[in-house]
């Protein structure tokens, strides 16, 4: 295609590629969060606890954090809701196909090569388990996202426009030609495009979804160019509206940092975080250089340092407070981490919280509520972000210790 260079530089000028793909933290946390998920759906189905149904089940969260990235992902979990009088997908009631779903997805978790996880496609798809096709791809892409694309109807229209193809959904062997094409093009446009599979699928959803017309628009009828102007003026004002957002999960990781930096702790944001910067103060400027030693292991240590903000008794490794911001991801996935914190090295005695909009309260009560939550005897709160933001100032002035916070904490 010898237009698209300039294609892909009209997609990364003002699209997904900016708010999706490059510019959104959450989409990298995702890959973390549905691959240590989707170990405790194996898990779930070896041990026989896997629900009969997509509610209340690890698929359902795995599902979840996906959908979470409406722009492309909008709808993602429909495929995998129960459909009783369909008797669809067909892994929830046979139990032969919901073992094979758990190895399939164990082997390509483990797949060290491409060829591995395409040999894993070609097995499940001979098994014809009604209602299980490529919906599964968007979840290989979150474990593998050099090898595989997403897959979804909006992309797969942007691709069959893009490549003049008649590609059809709910069939794997369709999607593993479409993505052959996807590879071959990429390899071709690397250097405009990216590693990273969702960069060229991000192209072919803005074109599927009519957010970025390419080639002569003299095909249009006036009716068909008015609804695309219509577009680009809605999407233009989604972009700003998302940029303005983005700041949100900043500005409450600075309150907390400054919180506890005015309270005489040690603090710092996740690993991560620490080139953020919020009204002109950069993170790494407030928090402590070199992440203490904790007694644990390497890997929970890693999960540990993902914590949004943690307080640490000034000069040691003891944590004194722990803090996910929940602005639109999963509350729960900020839940599990501080539950690795808890099991790990408290001593049973520690206060953890939860930070969210004022929007999702009823949100973090649900998850507060879980059993495996309420029984194990953590003891978390939530704190609003309008709670936070107003008396951040007046905490900073009149605390002296961690017990202040309590002061804007709710509990269930």
């Amino acid at each position: 295609m010898t237009n698209l260079t300039q294609i892909v530089q009209q997609y990364k000028s003002e699209s997904v590629y900016n708010t999706w793909f490059v510019d959104n933290y959450q989409r990298l946390k995702a890959f973390r969060t549905i691959r240590r998920v989707g170990l405790q759906v194996i898990d779930d189905i070896k041990n026989k606890t896997f629900p009969n149904d997509f509610k209340g089940s690890g698929l359902e969260f795995v599902l979840s954090c996906i959908a979470e990235q409406k722009q492309i992902f909008v709808r993602v979990a429909h495929s995998f809701y129960w459909k009783p009088k369909l008797r669809i997908p067909d892994i929830y009631e046979k139990p032969n196909n919901k073992i094979a779903f758990g190895q399939f997805l164990e082997n390509c978790i483990n797949a060290k090569t491409e060829a591995q996880v395409v040999k894993e496609i070609v097995k499940l798809n001979k098994l014809k388990i009604k209602g299980f096709g490529p919906a599964v791809a968007s979840i290989l892409y979150f474990l593998h996202p050099t090898w595989f694309p997403p897959f979804k109807a909006a992309i797969l229209n942007g691709f069959n426009f893009l490549f003049k193809d008649k590609k059809k959904l709910g069939s794997w062997t369709e999607y593993l030609k479409i993505r052959e094409t996807i590879i071959e093009t990429n390899c071709k446009h690397k250097s405009e495009l990216s590693n990273d599979l969702g960069a060229i699928s991000g192209l072919c959803f803005e074109i599927g979804t009519q957010k970025m017309l390419i080639g002569n628009d003299e095909y249009l009828s006036e009716d068909e160019r008015t609804r695309f102007e219509k577009n680009i003026i809605k999407r233009q004002k989604e972009i700003q509206e998302e940029k303005l957002a983005e700041n949100l999960p900043n500005e409450m990781q600075y309150h907390l940092l400054k919180i506890g930096v005015s309270l005489g702790y040690d603090v710092t944001p996740a690993s991560n975080d620490k080139s953020k910067a919020f009204n002109g103060q950069s993170f790494s400027f407030i928090s402590i250089s070199k992440f203490p030693e904790l007694p644990t292991d390497k890997d929970t240590q890693n999960t540990i340092k993902l914590i949004d903000v943690l307080w640490f008794k000034k000069g040691t490794n003891k944590i004194i407070g722990a803090f996910e911001v929940k602005k639109s991801t999963s509350i729960y996935s900020g839940i599990l981490r501080l539950s690795d914190l808890y099991f790990s090295i408290s001593n049973g005695e520690k206060v953890f919280y939860i930070i969210i909009p004022d929007s999702r309260e009823k949100d973090v009560i649900q998850q507060l509520n879980r059993p495996v939550i309420k029984n194990s005897k953590m003891n978390i709160k939530y704190i609003l972000f309008s709670e936070l933001r107003s008396q951040c100032d007046a905490i900073c002035k009149f605390g002296s210790d961690y017990s202040i916070i309590e002061k804007i904490a709710k509990s269930i």
